[in-house]
């Protein structure tokens, strides 16, 4: 079953307040709420965000991203479990891969953190990416912004490290942190040049048992590696760490390089010119959405969509030609009855 946003019996300005509390009832409900794509439910939502917005940015923002399999909620638990040993509370956003046919999702987060998902200092919340770029939900951004105003400390954004992903989630977040494994052939196959210019730092987990040569191994080649590419600024170099997520090992050195990176941006003022540009960013990613959404619900671009669509697949109209027809709706102004543009349109005599 879904889950329901907040009733609207639940005035916004108490929803805002006990999030401000710390219950982790009503950040759940705010969560659910900002989430909801109910037209009402998003006046809502903005009106909540509007309120919680001057509480928001003291959280350190990490990503977390890598390929299915390397052991990410494993390694979060890890560093979530040492973060709370130092008296931080923890938000964890575990986004779900969505079903592309069924729009289902997983969102079993909770069965694969047990530990820290008992944890008094933590918060967990999966959410499903509900197919949108990059496999990060559309919400994210402002779930993340609903954890700060509730006081968490940390907020690990994790992904499920697929397609476009790790661009989505380095977009919102102050450390980018890519996991990586040994032992499976050759260690730069694979990797994508803008994955090492966007990482802050990786990080070669399973480095544990008889695994731990293969991963010094790793580590010294992706750091040759990281030596043949730009990176985000001239204060950083991006280093190239083992750990074990399953035994705990080099979490701490882990959280010691990301308070280092922090230290350093936000002497420079680097920090703070990130996040603004992280904000215009958002800003036109949801303009984008939103003139995709309100074009395709015009009724003139449904009646003419599959037509086009079908041309395009037939090789009748170039892809071009056909976007170009569809955009031309809106200069005509109106959802007059769209003519058919496979047919060219003959002029009127006289």
């Amino acid at each position: 079953m879904p889950r329901s946003a907040p009733s609207r019996a639940v005035p916004i300005e108490s929803l805002a307040a006990d999030v401000r509390a710390g219950d982790r009832r009503a950040l759940a409900k705010a969560i659910t709420l900002v989430e909801s794509t109910r037209p009402d439910h998003e006046e809502a939502a903005q009106r909540l965000l509007g309120l919680l917005l001057p509480h928001t940015g003291g959280a350190v923002r990490v990503g977390v991203s890598g390929v299915p399999g390397v052991g990410k909620s494993t390694f979060i638990e890890a560093l979530g479990l040492y973060l709370i040993g130092l008296g931080k509370r923890v938000a964890v956003l575990a986004v779900d891969p969505s079903s592309a046919l069924s729009g289902g999702s997983i969102l079993g987060d909770k069965t694969r953190m047990p530990r820290l998902a008992t944890a008094s200092g933590a918060f967990i919340r999966p959410s499903p990416s509900a197919g949108s770029f990059g496999g990060v939900t559309r919400r994210t951004r402002e779930a993340l912004l609903v954890c700060e105003a509730a006081g968490y400390d940390v907020v690990l954004v994790e992904t499920v490290g697929v397609g476009q992903s790790e661009f989505a989630v380095a977009a919102m977040v102050d450390f980018f942190l890519v996991l990586l494994l040994a032992g499976a052939g050759d260690e730069l196959q694979g990797i994508k040049k803008g994955i090492l210019e966007l990482a802050d730092a990786l990080a070669i987990n399973k480095a544990d048992g008889d695994n731990v040569g293969h991963a010094e191994q790793a580590a010294a080649e992706y750091r040759a590696a990281l030596n043949l590419f730009s990176h985000a600024t001239p204060l950083w170099d991006p280093p190239v760490l083992t750990v074990s997520g399953l035994e705990g090992k080099g979490i701490d050195r882990v959280w010691a390089v990301v308070e280092d990176h922090r230290a350093r941006l936000t002497a420079a003022g680097e920090l703070a010119a990130k996040r603004r540009g992280q904000q215009q960013a958002w800003l036109w990613s949801m303009i984008d959405d939103g003139l995709k959404r309100h074009f395709l619900a015009r009724a003139d671009v449904a009646r003419l969509l599959p037509e086009m669509e079908a041309a395009v697949a037939s090789a009748t109209v170039t892809p071009t030609e056909a976007a170009r027809r569809l955009l031309a709706l809106l200069d005509e102004g109106g959802d007059g009855g769209a003519r058919s543009a496979v047919t060219p349109r003959r002029k009127r005599t006289a």
